[in-house]
């Protein structure tokens, strides 16, 4: 990246890269993934966002299940705050207490399985 290529050791020559745009992703380190060094990062812009809050998620999907019950009888609507409640108790949860680890780093949690829920 910074010398505009690579060098070929088999053929003992450089290989000159042009007009090529990296693009890369990541989570972060822990449970199998690695620091990445500073030297690599430099070329590139990081762009990061924050999880949402309890509050947030409560508003969205509150949203969501009042749109999908409103046709229902009040007792049904009644039960949509305990449903949401005991769904982000579970979805809390698995997030802490299930973690990925190098063997299994495919057990990742993620805001999709809280939305399958509903």
């Amino acid at each position: 990246m910074d010398h505009n290529g690579w060098y070929n050791r088999k053929e003992l020559i450089k290989i000159d890269i042009v007009d090529i745009v990296f693009l890369s992703a990541m989570g972060p380190p822990g449970g199998g993934r690695s620091e990445i060094s500073t030297r690599l990062v430099r070329h590139f812009n990081m762009i990061t966002y924050n999880n949402f809050g309890e509050t947030d998620l409560r508003k969205i999907f509150s949203k969501i299940l009042t749109s999908f019950l409103g046709s229902y009888e009040e007792g049904v609507k009644g039960s949509i705050n305990s449903l949401i409640t005991a769904t982000l108790e579970v979805y809390n949860s698995v997030e802490s207490n299930l973690l990925p680890t190098p063997n299994k780093s495919h057990y990742t949690f993620n805001l999709r399985d809280m939305a399958s829920v509903f």
